[in-house]
């Protein structure tokens, strides 16, 4: 015969593990975000022009008021905004997804610190084991190539052992590169 004590039981142990999926699922999405970051400010990005070199935003990245006032980014215009021009303050909030591998003390973890990194040849840290891709890829750290390997590593130097899936929207690239070169000169 069926025992109420026994129902009681199994009700409170599927009802418990619910509860605690329902708990790790929350306390899990307070430490890690996956997807696309929000800006916060809720306004529109205004883009300033330089001398410095340009990199293209992606659709949608930043919002530009067209004539008529609408979104110039629901157009599907492409943005130009200046390399190095970012805010070295954002910048220093997204380098913190780095900071798991990487330093600013001259001193190399999972990564190769990142001190000097601006205008510093590929490859160069002395002490750190670099992949084979990365040491046969030569060339130096500009900003352009800053913002393609921050883009995506994996895309920009086949067969390297980063792996970081890289930022996708070109205004937090933009704070990180400034942010780099504070930490550069």
């Amino acid at each position: 015969m069926f025992n109420t004590m026994t129902f009681t039981k199994a009700a409170g142990a599927l009802l418990g593990a619910f509860l605690l999926f329902l708990l790790t699922s929350w306390a899990s999405s307070g430490l890690y975000h996956v997807g696309e970051a929000e800006d916060s400010s809720g306004g529109d990005h205004e883009v300033a022009q330089s001398d410095k070199p340009m990199m293209s935003a992606a659709p949608g990245d930043l919002l530009a008021k067209d004539d008529t006032g609408g979104d110039a980014a629901a157009a599907e215009e492409e943005t130009q905004i200046a390399l190095g021009d970012g805010d070295p303050a954002k910048g220093e909030k997204i380098f913190g997804k780095c900071k798991a591998c990487h330093s600013l003390e001259g001193k190399n973890g999972v990564g190769p610190h990142l001190d000097g990194v601006v205008d510093r040849e590929v490859a160069a840290v002395d002490g750190f084991n670099y992949s084979d891709a990365l040491k046969s890829h030569g060339g130096t750290w500009t900003l352009e190539a800053l913002n393609e390997w921050l883009t995506n590593p994996k895309d920009y130097i086949p067969g390297n052992k980063m792996s970081f899936a890289g930022l996708k929207k070109a205004e937090d690239r933009n704070d990180v590169i400034a942010y780099l070169q504070e930490h550069s000169n």
